[in-house]
């Protein structure tokens, strides 16, 4: 892997200081300009090879969470590993890059013992939603002296989906009847809650049987299920640009992805039924039992779509 090699502020200084002595030692002949020169020389050499054997048989790993939010903090772990038996490694520094963004967070390890590894981590807010694509990371060194930065790129490739940001929304009142633990109503149904007992037949599902009533033999006492109410919601979202979008336009839409977001976090935690329509024709669906993060995924990675000039737009339709 080729090695960087960047002047620090105190090496420049060094490095002049270095010319400086050489051409006096050149023009006087004086031995012992000769000798310090030698000498600054030899640090030079030293600060390299030290800083060598520092950056080798390391090994980078980057631990990403299971989901992030924009504007919301999130950690990412950083675990160096010193593979070299007997030599240390001093004064690493390992930068996380992203494709297409600035290379902004790092951490810093003083000392990874021989055989043996170091864990940090940095704290990072997103400002936007989408795909977060980890390229590799860039180890340095200044190690020993500070006079230069010696460092290489390691390739380690990882994607986080950085989930578009939820506001609390207040729904308004559920129309599909009065709940009853949040899923059943009161009434014969397939439900998981319980309504009340009845008198069972020989044909039913033994499962339904309340066996703390069936004490009489030969007449068996039946749970009567509640059926479900959680109703179907069905969000849209026009993703389609227009011919001549306005400036403000990905503004507006990135405003109504967050918006889009909200609501359907708020009927999923309600326990409705939500399934979100694109007018490109894509579609998702999700439940309290699945949970919110495909609806909060898929509304991650949405784009604009051209619009067809040859046609109406065609809004899709919940079945």
């Amino acid at each position: 892997m080729p090695r960087r090699l960047r002047l620090t502020r105190e090496g420049k200084l060094f490095v002049g200081i270095t010319f400086g002595v050489g051409l006096a030692a050149i023009n006087t002949g004086n031995n012992l300009l000769y000798l310090l020169l030698g000498m600054l020389l030899s640090l030079i050499v030293i600060s390299g090879v030290m800083s060598e054997i520092s950056l080798r048989g390391l090994t980078v790993v980057r631990r990403l969470p299971t989901r992030a939010q924009v504007s919301r903090a999130h950690l990412v772990e950083i675990e160096v590993s010193n593979s070299k038996k007997r030599v240390p490694s001093y004064a690493i520094e390992v930068e996380d890059l992203r494709e297409g963004q600035p290379a902004d967070k790092r951490c810093f390890f003083l000392k990874i013992s021989p055989s043996s590894a170091q864990v940090a981590a940095y704290r990072r807010t997103p400002q936007r939603r989408g795909r977060d694509h980890h390229v590799g990371f860039r180890v340095a060194t200044r190690f020993p002296f500070g006079l230069f930065e010696k460092s290489r790129e390691i390739t380690s490739e990882g994607d986080l989906v950085i989930y578009p940001a939820v506001d609390p929304v207040r729904l308004g009142p559920d129309r599909g009847g009065a709940r009853r633990f949040g899923g059943g109503a009161i009434g014969r149904g397939a439900g998981d809650e319980i309504a009340g007992v009845r008198p069972g037949r020989a044909d039913e599902d033994p499962r339904d049987i309340y066996w703390r009533k069936s004490t009489v033999p030969g007449q068996l006492v039946m749970r009567e299920r509640a059926r479900e109410t959680s109703p179907d919601v069905s969000l849209t979202l026009d993703v389609l640009e227009p011919e001549s979008p306005p400036e403000d336009w990905p503004a507006r839409f990135e405003r109504h992805v967050r918006d889009t977001a909200s609501r359907a976090v708020a009927h999923v935690r309600r326990g409705d039924r939500v399934t979100i329509s694109t007018t490109a024709g894509q579609r998702v669906r999700a439940e309290r039992a699945s949970g919110t993060d495909p609806l909060l995924r898929f509304l991650a990675l949405v784009e604009p779509a051209k619009a067809r000039p040859e046609g109406p737009r065609r809004v899709a339709r919940s079945a």
